[in-house]
């Protein structure tokens, strides 16, 4: 309640915002608000790191207005976003509510796929004073908040650690990150559906993957057309098939999934179970990316060119953020020789171009815990299009920012297009050690100065089998910590 304002410590009034500029029920207090630094809206997944979100969401609560915390459970980000702008839109005389309309922040607690459900209701609501978001990592992998500084393990719930999360949004800088837009097409098939076949029910946004309505710009007579958006990847193939099993498990055993620790153990046997570590021996060579697709790029003039896929690939991320499976950066840092000879850059997160990696099996995926390792670099673009092979395979499995899905192909098609773009940008909150880089950053130089850890000169186009000698070599190679080996029978 607002009478409580005075008792607030001076730390906690930072954030706070009274309850007359969220809502045009409430009055404006009779005492005097001074105006807060870093105000914030704080949505919490409640579902998200078992029983974690809804203790953070209890202690937000206690913390702040309560009325500027909310459970994604029980109210959508769209909904509240709208409601609270165009309250503040009847208050743009008010000085104090323009203030906070000017300062304010948004705090997500949830995995990659809540977070990504909050940026695409933000880019949807096509603000012009858009917030900036801060992620708090409550999921599994928590690509996303590892990206900008904010951790890759489950936070703390007690009052001590939200405090000192609100004081590293408090200290804050802010970044723009790209936009990605996919678009899906396929002739209307002849017989059976076509819809994406997910593991869970995905977030109601223009941005989870979904059919477009028959009034949409993108709809054309007598084909399916589906859209999505996201912000750190898109993956295709065998990675995406493991991530579709684990969601698949945790859906029908949610009692199983309560723990981080286990979530990722779970993860690694299911990678092994898939036959993800013995891919040439249980993955059949038409699934591969070649045999599957066609892949053209839009290179850096615009121009579309055929990309080259080593016929040892089985799955394919475009990423945009430098944290992929928990933290890993599948990119690395091309040496000055690469920067050069194949025109390749460090992954800037704001440069409008997205960094296509492949990789052959899990093993091959382990190379990144290695120095400086990475996964086969692909190339750099702003477009990027899959053309699926008439008769290739009757399904195939993507991702996108954490969410699976099962893609079923018509057999019958020829024309079966899917196409990543460039759409945008949109504010985040990092910390200032964060790993992400941004292209206009004058402490982060366009071009790597000797100081930088690059990777090895060896060519990326390693041969099968060249991943175990890389995975013995590596000195330093461990299991992550996350993982329990001991749950690995």
């Amino acid at each position: 309640m607002d009478n409580s304002y005075e008792s607030l410590s001076d730390f906690v009034k930072h954030f706070y915002i009274p309850s007359y500029v969220l809502s045009p029920d409430s009055d404006a207090p009779a005492l005097t608000i001074a105006p807060p630094e870093s105000p914030v809206l704080v949505f919490v997944n409640s579902k998200s790191g078992g029983q974690l979100g809804g203790e953070l969401l209890l202690t937000y609560k206690s913390l702040l207005n309560e009325k500027q915390v909310f459970d994604l459970g029980v109210e959508t980000p769209d909904k509240v976003l709208h409601r609270i702008y165009l309250n503040l839109e009847r208050l743009k005389e008010d000085d104090l509510a323009r203030h906070i309309r000017d300062k304010l922040k948004i705090i997500v607690a949830g995995g990659d796929g809540t977070a990504g459900w909050l940026l695409g209701v933000v880019c949807d609501l096509k603000l012009s004073h858009p917030p900036p978001v801060a992620t708090v990592p409550l999921g599994t992998g928590n690509n996303l908040p590892f990206a900008f500084g904010w951790g890759k393990k489950n936070p703390g719930t007690d009052t001590a650690s939200v405090e000192l999360f609100l004081d590293q949004v408090l200290k804050a800088k802010e970044m723009k990150i790209d936009n990605w837009h996919i678009v899906m097409r396929m002739k209307t098939p002849k017989e059976g559906p076509c819809d994406p076949l997910a593991p869970l029910e995905l977030p109601h946004s223009l941005h989870a993957f979904h059919r477009v309505s028959s009034t949409d710009e993108l709809n054309m007579e007598g084909y399916h057309t589906f859209r999505g958006g996201f912000w750190n990847y898109f993956s295709l193939g065998m990675d995406a098939q493991v991530s579709y099993a684990f969601h698949s498990e945790r859906k029908l055993h949610p009692e199983k999934f309560k723990n981080q620790l286990v979530n990722q153990s779970t993860y690694v046997k299911l990678g092994c179970t898939q036959g993800w570590f013995c891919a040439s021996l249980f993955h059949p060579a038409s699934r591969n990316i070649a045999q599957l697709a066609k892949v053209k790029i839009a290179n850096k003039n615009g121009q579309w060119q055929d990309l080259d896929i080593p016929h040892s690939i089985r799955s394919i991320v475009c990423l945009n953020l430098p944290s992929f499976s928990g933290g890993l950066n599948p990119w690395g840092t091309p040496n000055p020789r690469k920067q050069r000879d194949r025109d390749l850059t460090p992954p800037f997160v704001d440069d409008g171009y997205i960094e296509v990696v492949g990789f052959r099996n899990a093993w091959h995926g382990l190379v990144l815990l290695a120095p400086n390792g990475h996964g086969t670099r692909l190339a750099q673009a702003n477009r990027i299009r899959f053309e699926f092979r008439k008769g290739a395979a009757d399904h195939t499995f993507m991702r996108m920012d954490g969410e699976p899905w099962k893609q079923p192909l018509p057999m019958d098609d020829e024309t079966v297009m899917v196409e990543l773009s460039h759409l945008g940008q949109v504010n985040m909150l990092a910390t200032h050690d964060c790993r992400s880089r941004s292209m206009y950053d004058p402490s982060t130089p366009r071009h790597q100065d000797s100081a930088e850890e690059y990777d090895d000169n060896e060519d990326d186009s390693v041969t099968e089998g060249e991943e175990f000698r890389k995975f013995g070599a590596a000195d330093t190679f461990k299991i992550p910590d996350e993982v329990d080996i001991s749950h690995l029978s």
